[in-house]
Protein backbone atom coordinates (compact mmCIF):
# COMPACT_ATOMS: atom_id res chain seq x y z
CA UNK A 1 0.00 0.00 0.00
CA UNK A 2 1.91 3.02 -1.07
CA UNK A 3 2.37 6.30 0.98
CA UNK A 4 2.65 9.67 0.10
CA UNK A 5 3.06 12.45 2.37
CA UNK A 6 -0.19 14.32 2.51
CA UNK A 7 -0.30 17.91 1.78
CA UNK A 8 -3.14 20.75 1.37
CA UNK A 9 -2.89 20.31 -2.59
CA UNK A 10 -3.02 16.75 -2.74
CA UNK A 11 -6.07 16.37 -0.15
CA UNK A 12 -7.67 19.06 -2.09
CA UNK A 13 -7.05 17.94 -5.63
CA UNK A 14 -7.80 14.39 -4.66
CA UNK A 15 -10.92 13.07 -6.32
CA UNK A 16 -12.71 9.58 -6.96
CA UNK A 17 -12.18 8.82 -10.95
CA UNK A 18 -15.20 8.55 -13.19
CA UNK A 19 -15.03 4.79 -13.77
CA UNK A 20 -14.75 4.24 -10.11
CA UNK A 21 -17.00 3.63 -7.21
CA UNK A 22 -14.20 4.79 -4.62
CA UNK A 23 -10.21 5.10 -4.26
CA UNK A 24 -8.24 5.43 -1.63
CA UNK A 25 -4.84 7.45 -0.93
CA UNK A 26 -2.41 7.02 2.12
CA UNK A 27 -0.65 9.38 4.77
CA UNK A 28 3.20 8.79 4.98
CA UNK A 29 3.39 10.65 7.89
CA UNK A 30 1.02 8.99 9.99
CA UNK A 31 0.40 5.47 9.56
CA UNK A 32 -3.42 4.17 9.20
CA UNK A 33 -4.24 7.82 7.88
CA UNK A 34 -5.93 7.95 4.31
CA UNK A 35 -8.41 9.72 2.59
CA UNK A 36 -11.46 8.07 1.15
CA UNK A 37 -12.94 9.76 -2.11
CA UNK A 38 -16.15 8.35 -3.22
CA UNK A 39 -18.58 10.08 -6.05
CA UNK A 40 -20.19 12.77 -3.79
CA UNK A 41 -17.29 13.19 -1.10
CA UNK A 42 -13.93 12.80 0.57
CA UNK A 43 -13.53 11.72 3.96
CA UNK A 44 -10.14 11.55 6.36
CA UNK A 45 -10.35 7.74 7.79
CA UNK A 46 -8.42 5.64 9.88
CA UNK A 47 -7.41 1.92 9.36
CA UNK A 48 -5.62 -0.55 11.48
CA UNK A 49 -5.78 -4.33 12.61
CA UNK A 50 -7.02 -5.67 15.91
CA UNK A 51 -7.37 -9.03 16.84
CA UNK A 52 -6.31 -9.98 13.11
CA UNK A 53 -8.70 -8.27 11.61
CA UNK A 54 -8.95 -5.09 9.41
CA UNK A 55 -11.14 -2.39 10.42
CA UNK A 56 -11.74 1.10 9.27
CA UNK A 57 -13.74 4.36 10.63
CA UNK A 58 -14.16 7.48 8.97
CA UNK A 59 -12.79 10.93 10.76
CA UNK A 60 -14.61 12.95 9.05
CA UNK A 61 -14.61 15.38 5.65
CA UNK A 62 -12.06 17.31 4.36
CA UNK A 63 -13.66 20.18 4.48
CA UNK A 64 -14.26 20.02 8.26
CA UNK A 65 -10.70 18.29 9.38
CA UNK A 66 -7.29 19.89 8.49
CA UNK A 67 -4.38 17.44 7.31
CA UNK A 68 -3.23 18.16 11.58
CA UNK A 69 -6.45 17.84 13.18
CA UNK A 70 -6.81 14.58 11.36
CA UNK A 71 -3.44 13.04 12.09
CA UNK A 72 -4.19 13.75 15.91
CA UNK A 73 -7.42 11.41 15.62
CA UNK A 74 -5.38 8.96 13.99
CA UNK A 75 -2.84 8.61 17.24
CA UNK A 76 -6.30 8.48 18.99
CA UNK A 77 -7.48 5.54 17.59
CA UNK A 78 -4.01 4.06 16.84
CA UNK A 79 -4.02 4.48 20.63
CA UNK A 80 -7.31 2.69 21.14
CA UNK A 81 -6.31 -0.56 19.00
CA UNK A 82 -2.78 -0.45 20.42
CA UNK A 83 -4.76 -0.94 24.12
CA UNK A 84 -6.98 -3.41 22.45
CA UNK A 85 -10.44 -1.46 21.98
CA UNK A 86 -12.14 -1.48 18.77
CA UNK A 87 -12.44 2.30 17.72
CA UNK A 88 -15.68 1.97 16.27
CA UNK A 89 -17.63 0.12 19.50
CA UNK A 90 -15.90 3.41 21.23
CA UNK A 91 -17.44 5.62 18.70
CA UNK A 92 -21.00 4.37 19.12
CA UNK A 93 -20.62 4.39 22.45
CA UNK A 94 -19.93 7.70 23.04
CA UNK A 95 -22.38 8.37 20.40
CA UNK A 96 -25.03 6.29 22.24
CA UNK A 97 -24.12 8.09 25.72
CA UNK A 98 -24.55 11.67 23.69
CA UNK A 99 -28.08 10.59 22.60
CA UNK A 100 -29.15 9.50 26.33
CA UNK A 101 -27.95 12.64 27.50
CA UNK A 102 -29.90 14.73 25.03
CA UNK A 103 -32.78 12.72 25.66
CA UNK A 104 -32.38 12.93 28.84
CA UNK A 105 -32.14 16.76 28.91
CA UNK A 106 -35.48 16.53 27.11
CA UNK A 107 -37.15 14.81 29.68
CA UNK A 108 -36.15 16.72 32.43
CA UNK A 109 -37.51 19.95 30.77
CA UNK A 110 -41.11 17.76 30.57
CA UNK A 111 -43.61 19.60 33.26
CA UNK A 112 -46.24 19.30 35.15
CA UNK A 113 -48.69 19.74 32.72
CA UNK A 114 -47.45 17.13 30.22
CA UNK A 115 -47.46 14.61 32.87
CA UNK A 116 -50.68 15.66 33.94
CA UNK A 117 -51.95 15.37 30.52
CA UNK A 118 -50.42 11.99 29.86
CA UNK A 119 -51.99 10.48 33.38
CA UNK A 120 -55.10 12.06 32.66
CA UNK A 121 -55.21 10.25 29.12
CA UNK A 122 -53.95 7.05 30.04
CA UNK A 123 -57.06 6.65 32.56
CA UNK A 124 -59.48 8.06 30.97
CA UNK A 125 -61.69 5.34 30.19
CA UNK A 126 -61.83 3.82 33.34
CA UNK A 127 -62.62 7.16 35.80
CA UNK A 128 -66.15 8.68 36.11
CA UNK A 129 -67.39 11.69 35.44
CA UNK A 130 -67.08 13.48 38.44
CA UNK A 131 -63.20 11.79 38.79
CA UNK A 132 -62.12 14.02 35.44
CA UNK A 133 -64.20 16.60 36.46
CA UNK A 134 -61.90 16.87 39.20
CA UNK A 135 -59.11 17.03 37.71
CA UNK A 136 -60.16 19.17 34.72
CA UNK A 137 -61.41 21.92 37.31
CA UNK A 138 -58.38 22.08 39.41
CA UNK A 139 -55.95 22.32 36.50
CA UNK A 140 -58.63 25.13 34.49
CA UNK A 141 -56.13 27.93 33.52
CA UNK A 142 -58.76 30.33 34.43
CA UNK A 143 -59.63 33.57 32.32
CA UNK A 144 -62.65 31.88 30.16
CA UNK A 145 -65.95 32.86 29.96
CA UNK A 146 -68.21 30.96 31.62
CA UNK A 147 -70.27 28.10 30.17
CA UNK A 148 -73.53 29.00 28.55
CA UNK A 149 -76.52 28.97 31.09
CA UNK A 150 -74.12 30.61 33.77
CA UNK A 151 -75.21 33.17 36.00
CA UNK A 152 -73.07 36.70 35.55
CA UNK A 153 -70.66 37.87 33.07
CA UNK A 154 -67.29 37.13 35.81
CA UNK A 155 -64.47 35.50 34.03
CA UNK A 156 -64.08 31.75 35.22
CA UNK A 157 -61.42 31.75 38.40
CA UNK A 158 -57.70 29.05 37.57
CA UNK A 159 -57.78 25.98 39.14
CA UNK A 160 -55.73 25.54 42.52
CA UNK A 161 -52.62 23.62 40.71
CA UNK A 162 -52.44 26.03 37.89
CA UNK A 163 -49.46 27.50 39.91
CA UNK A 164 -47.36 24.35 39.52
CA UNK A 165 -48.59 23.09 36.27
CA UNK A 166 -45.45 24.53 33.99
CA UNK A 167 -42.77 23.66 36.57
CA UNK A 168 -40.84 20.65 35.15
CA UNK A 169 -41.32 17.76 37.03
CA UNK A 170 -37.61 17.38 37.89
CA UNK A 171 -38.58 20.92 39.64
CA UNK A 172 -41.31 19.91 41.77
CA UNK A 173 -38.76 19.88 45.22
CA UNK A 174 -40.30 19.87 48.78
CA UNK A 175 -39.67 23.28 49.32
CA UNK A 176 -41.82 24.21 45.43
CA UNK A 177 -45.03 22.16 46.41
CA UNK A 178 -44.70 23.50 50.13
CA UNK A 179 -44.62 26.85 49.36
CA UNK A 180 -47.61 26.58 46.65
CA UNK A 181 -49.77 24.48 49.22
CA UNK A 182 -49.29 27.94 51.54
CA UNK A 183 -50.30 29.80 48.63
CA UNK A 184 -53.65 27.81 47.90
CA UNK A 185 -54.52 27.72 51.48
CA UNK A 186 -54.59 30.75 52.35
CA UNK A 187 -57.58 31.57 50.15
CA UNK A 188 -58.96 28.39 48.96
CA UNK A 189 -58.79 25.17 51.85
CA UNK A 190 -60.56 23.28 50.36
CA UNK A 191 -59.86 23.45 46.73
CA UNK A 192 -56.20 23.41 48.32
CA UNK A 193 -56.33 20.04 49.58
CA UNK A 194 -57.86 18.23 46.56
CA UNK A 195 -55.52 20.02 43.79
CA UNK A 196 -52.82 18.22 46.54
CA UNK A 197 -54.55 14.68 46.66
CA UNK A 198 -54.75 14.65 42.79
CA UNK A 199 -50.98 16.16 42.06
CA UNK A 200 -49.78 13.10 45.02
CA UNK A 201 -52.17 10.82 42.43
CA UNK A 202 -50.50 12.04 39.39
CA UNK A 203 -47.06 11.76 40.86
CA UNK A 204 -47.20 7.77 41.72
CA UNK A 205 -48.39 7.24 38.64
CA UNK A 206 -45.79 8.88 37.01
CA UNK A 207 -43.19 6.77 38.97
CA UNK A 208 -44.40 3.97 37.89
CA UNK A 209 -43.99 4.52 33.99
CA UNK A 210 -40.48 4.18 32.63
CA UNK A 211 -41.20 7.62 30.45
CA UNK A 212 -41.64 9.78 33.67
CA UNK A 213 -40.25 7.78 36.52
CA UNK A 214 -36.73 9.12 38.46
CA UNK A 215 -37.97 12.92 37.17
CA UNK A 216 -39.54 13.83 40.45
CA UNK A 217 -37.42 13.13 44.08
CA UNK A 218 -38.73 10.23 45.65
CA UNK A 219 -41.81 10.18 48.32
CA UNK A 220 -41.55 14.35 47.57
CA UNK A 221 -45.22 14.59 48.81
CA UNK A 222 -45.04 12.69 52.17
CA UNK A 223 -42.06 14.75 53.33
CA UNK A 224 -42.84 17.18 56.85
CA UNK A 225 -42.13 20.26 55.24
CA UNK A 226 -45.13 19.49 52.59
CA UNK A 227 -47.43 17.76 54.98
CA UNK A 228 -47.92 20.43 57.21
CA UNK A 229 -49.28 22.53 54.85
CA UNK A 230 -52.14 20.07 53.97
CA UNK A 231 -55.42 21.36 55.01
CA UNK A 232 -56.70 19.25 57.92
CA UNK A 233 -59.73 17.48 56.35
CA UNK A 234 -63.09 18.58 58.33
CA UNK A 235 -65.74 16.21 58.78
CA UNK A 236 -69.30 17.71 57.82
CA UNK A 237 -71.78 17.63 60.30
CA UNK A 238 -74.48 18.98 58.60
CA UNK A 239 -78.13 17.09 59.24
CA UNK A 240 -81.68 17.25 59.35
CA UNK A 241 -82.99 16.82 63.17
CA UNK A 242 -85.78 15.20 63.90
CA UNK A 243 -87.87 18.38 64.74
CA UNK A 244 -86.80 20.07 61.66
CA UNK A 245 -88.83 17.56 59.15
CA UNK A 246 -91.85 19.29 59.59
CA UNK A 247 -90.59 22.38 58.22
CA UNK A 248 -87.93 21.53 56.06
CA UNK A 249 -90.89 19.39 54.01
CA UNK A 250 -93.20 22.03 54.33
CA UNK A 251 -91.16 24.10 52.53
CA UNK A 252 -89.79 21.72 50.10
CA UNK A 253 -93.04 20.59 49.05
CA UNK A 254 -94.17 24.26 48.51
CA UNK A 255 -91.15 24.76 46.52
CA UNK A 256 -93.11 26.26 42.78
CA UNK A 257 -91.45 23.11 40.85
CA UNK A 258 -92.25 19.71 40.64
CA UNK A 259 -88.43 18.60 39.88
CA UNK A 260 -86.63 21.06 42.20
CA UNK A 261 -89.36 19.53 44.78
CA UNK A 262 -88.84 16.01 44.26
CA UNK A 263 -85.43 16.19 43.84
CA UNK A 264 -84.90 17.45 47.21
CA UNK A 265 -87.61 15.29 48.99
CA UNK A 266 -85.89 12.07 47.07
CA UNK A 267 -82.42 12.78 48.44
CA UNK A 268 -83.72 12.58 51.39
CA UNK A 269 -85.89 9.81 51.73
CA UNK A 270 -83.63 7.32 49.34
CA UNK A 271 -80.30 8.64 50.66
CA UNK A 272 -79.04 9.11 46.84
CA UNK A 273 -75.98 11.19 46.26
CA UNK A 274 -76.86 14.66 44.66
CA UNK A 275 -75.06 13.76 41.52
CA UNK A 276 -76.40 10.12 41.06
CA UNK A 277 -79.76 11.29 41.85
CA UNK A 278 -79.38 13.72 38.74
CA UNK A 279 -78.45 10.84 36.56
CA UNK A 280 -81.33 8.73 36.75
CA UNK A 281 -83.48 8.05 33.50
CA UNK A 282 -87.07 7.37 33.24
CA UNK A 283 -86.01 3.78 32.09
CA UNK A 284 -84.17 3.22 35.74
CA UNK A 285 -87.75 3.69 37.20
CA UNK A 286 -89.47 0.35 37.11
CA UNK A 287 -93.43 1.39 38.58
CA UNK A 288 -94.38 -2.11 38.20
CA UNK A 289 -92.02 -3.83 40.82
CA UNK A 290 -91.02 -0.98 42.76
CA UNK A 291 -87.56 -0.68 42.01
CA UNK A 292 -85.12 1.96 41.24
CA UNK A 293 -81.43 2.04 39.58
CA UNK A 294 -78.59 3.95 40.03
CA UNK A 295 -75.24 5.29 38.97
CA UNK A 296 -73.41 3.67 41.74
CA UNK A 297 -69.48 4.71 42.40
CA UNK A 298 -68.68 1.80 44.54
CA UNK A 299 -70.62 -0.72 42.41
CA UNK A 300 -71.14 0.82 39.00
CA UNK A 301 -74.77 0.02 39.68
CA UNK A 302 -77.23 -0.49 42.12
CA UNK A 303 -80.72 -1.09 42.84
CA UNK A 304 -83.01 0.15 45.62
CA UNK A 305 -86.71 -0.01 46.25
CA UNK A 306 -89.13 2.53 44.87
CA UNK A 307 -91.09 3.13 48.19
CA UNK A 308 -94.86 4.58 48.48
CA UNK A 309 -94.42 7.73 48.64
CA UNK A 310 -91.40 8.45 46.62
CA UNK A 311 -93.49 6.18 43.61
CA UNK A 312 -96.44 8.58 43.81
CA UNK A 313 -94.01 11.61 43.65
CA UNK A 314 -93.18 10.15 40.02
CA UNK A 315 -95.85 8.89 39.13
CA UNK A 316 -97.22 12.51 38.26
CA UNK A 317 -93.73 14.24 37.02
CA UNK A 318 -93.71 15.79 34.07
CA UNK A 319 -91.74 13.96 31.08
CA UNK A 320 -89.56 16.06 29.72
CA UNK A 321 -87.01 13.94 27.90
CA UNK A 322 -85.48 10.67 29.28
CA UNK A 323 -84.27 12.45 32.29
CA UNK A 324 -85.91 12.17 35.32
CA UNK A 325 -84.85 15.42 36.06
CA UNK A 326 -84.84 17.13 33.45
CA UNK A 327 -84.88 20.93 32.23
CA UNK A 328 -86.14 23.09 29.19
CA UNK A 329 -83.28 25.55 29.58
CA UNK A 330 -80.52 23.50 29.60
CA UNK A 331 -79.00 22.80 26.38
CA UNK A 332 -78.17 19.03 27.70
CA UNK A 333 -81.38 18.59 28.77
CA UNK A 334 -80.56 18.54 32.24
CA UNK A 335 -81.53 19.91 35.80
CA UNK A 336 -78.73 21.75 37.40
CA UNK A 337 -78.70 20.90 41.20
CA UNK A 338 -81.41 23.19 42.72
CA UNK A 339 -79.13 24.81 45.62
CA UNK A 340 -80.98 28.10 45.43
CA UNK A 341 -84.56 26.90 45.76
CA UNK A 342 -83.41 24.40 48.67
CA UNK A 343 -81.82 27.92 50.14
CA UNK A 344 -84.47 29.70 50.30
CA UNK A 345 -86.54 26.39 51.85
CA UNK A 346 -83.88 26.57 54.70
CA UNK A 347 -84.16 30.18 55.22
CA UNK A 348 -87.64 30.17 56.02
CA UNK A 349 -87.62 26.96 58.38
CA UNK A 350 -84.65 28.72 60.10
CA UNK A 351 -82.46 25.46 59.17
CA UNK A 352 -79.02 26.05 59.04
CA UNK A 353 -75.68 24.79 57.11
CA UNK A 354 -78.04 21.95 55.56
CA UNK A 355 -75.87 21.27 51.82
CA UNK A 356 -77.28 19.08 49.40
CA UNK A 357 -75.28 15.85 50.69
CA UNK A 358 -76.45 17.04 53.79
CA UNK A 359 -79.44 14.83 53.38
CA UNK A 360 -77.87 12.11 52.11
CA UNK A 361 -76.18 12.36 55.56
CA UNK A 362 -79.76 13.13 57.33
CA UNK A 363 -80.77 9.80 55.61
CA UNK A 364 -77.99 7.77 57.45
CA UNK A 365 -78.64 9.61 61.11
CA UNK A 366 -82.00 9.51 61.25
CA UNK A 367 -82.99 5.83 60.34
CA UNK A 368 -81.66 5.52 63.96
CA UNK A 369 -84.76 6.04 65.24
CA UNK A 370 -86.12 2.85 64.11
CA UNK A 371 -83.35 0.88 65.00
CA UNK A 372 -82.67 -0.19 61.17
CA UNK A 373 -80.13 -2.52 60.45
CA UNK A 374 -76.64 -0.16 59.35
CA UNK A 375 -75.97 -2.96 56.69
CA UNK A 376 -79.72 -2.31 55.26
CA UNK A 377 -78.69 1.39 55.37
CA UNK A 378 -75.30 0.81 53.85
CA UNK A 379 -76.60 -1.59 51.04
CA UNK A 380 -79.05 1.14 50.16
CA UNK A 381 -76.99 4.33 50.12
CA UNK A 382 -74.02 2.63 48.76
CA UNK A 383 -71.63 2.45 51.03
CA UNK A 384 -68.79 0.04 50.96
CA UNK A 385 -69.38 -2.84 52.97
CA UNK A 386 -67.44 -2.66 56.06
CA UNK A 387 -67.00 -5.75 57.40
CA UNK A 388 -65.93 -8.95 56.39
CA UNK A 389 -70.04 -10.56 56.84
CA UNK A 390 -70.90 -7.59 55.41
CA UNK A 391 -68.69 -7.71 52.16
CA UNK A 392 -68.83 -11.59 51.70
CA UNK A 393 -71.85 -12.80 53.10
CA UNK A 394 -74.73 -10.40 53.13
CA UNK A 395 -76.46 -8.96 49.99
CA UNK A 396 -79.82 -8.56 50.76
CA UNK A 397 -82.99 -8.87 48.59
CA UNK A 398 -84.69 -6.25 46.99
CA UNK A 399 -87.99 -7.03 49.52
CA UNK A 400 -86.26 -7.13 52.33
CA UNK A 401 -84.44 -3.76 51.66
CA UNK A 402 -88.00 -2.56 50.44
CA UNK A 403 -89.76 -3.55 54.17
CA UNK A 404 -87.25 -1.31 56.00
CA UNK A 405 -86.97 1.11 53.49
CA UNK A 406 -90.57 1.95 53.68
CA UNK A 407 -90.51 2.16 57.49
CA UNK A 408 -88.04 4.34 57.27
CA UNK A 409 -89.90 6.59 55.03
CA UNK A 410 -93.28 6.13 56.73
CA UNK A 411 -91.67 7.42 59.91
CA UNK A 412 -90.09 10.10 58.22
CA UNK A 413 -93.42 11.68 57.00
CA UNK A 414 -95.30 10.66 60.03
CA UNK A 415 -92.77 13.28 61.92
CA UNK A 416 -93.23 15.62 59.18
CA UNK A 417 -97.02 15.53 59.56
CA UNK A 418 -97.21 14.93 55.91
CA UNK A 419 -99.93 12.10 54.41
CA UNK A 420 -99.08 9.98 51.25
CA UNK A 421 -102.18 10.61 50.31
CA UNK A 422 -101.91 14.26 49.66
CA UNK A 423 -99.24 13.55 47.10
CA UNK A 424 -100.67 12.99 43.95
CA UNK A 425 -102.40 16.74 44.04
CA UNK A 426 -99.77 18.60 45.95
CA UNK A 427 -97.35 16.90 43.22
CA UNK A 428 -99.95 17.63 40.08
CA UNK A 429 -100.54 21.04 41.64
CA UNK A 430 -96.44 21.93 41.69
CA UNK A 431 -95.63 21.06 38.46
CA UNK A 432 -97.43 23.71 36.98
CA UNK A 433 -93.80 25.85 36.67
CA UNK A 434 -92.11 22.78 35.42
CA UNK A 435 -91.36 24.56 32.17
CA UNK A 436 -89.00 26.82 34.46
CA UNK A 437 -86.79 24.47 35.36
Amino acid sequence: MARINFTAGRVRDFRCPPDSKQVFMWDAGMPGLGLRATTGSVSFIFQGRIAGNTIRTTIGDVRAWDIDGARQKARELKKLIDEGKDPRVEKAAVLKAVQEQRVESQRRQVTLEDAWKAHIEANRARWGKHTLSDREKVSRRGGDAPKAGKRGGALRVAGALVGLLDVPLSGLTADTIADWLARETATRPTQASLAFRLLRACLNWCAEHEKWSGLVPERVCSTRKVRQHVPKPRAKSDCLQREQLAPWFSGVRGIGNAHYSTYLQMLLLTGARPGELLEVKWADVDFRWNTLNLRDKIEGERTIPLTPYVSSLLAVLPRINDLVFASTRSKTGRMKAPNVPHHAVLEKAHIEGLTLHGLRRSFATLTEWIECPVGVVAQIMGHKPSATAEKHYKQRPIDLLRMWHTKIETWMLNEAGVSPAEVPAQAAQDGVEVAHV
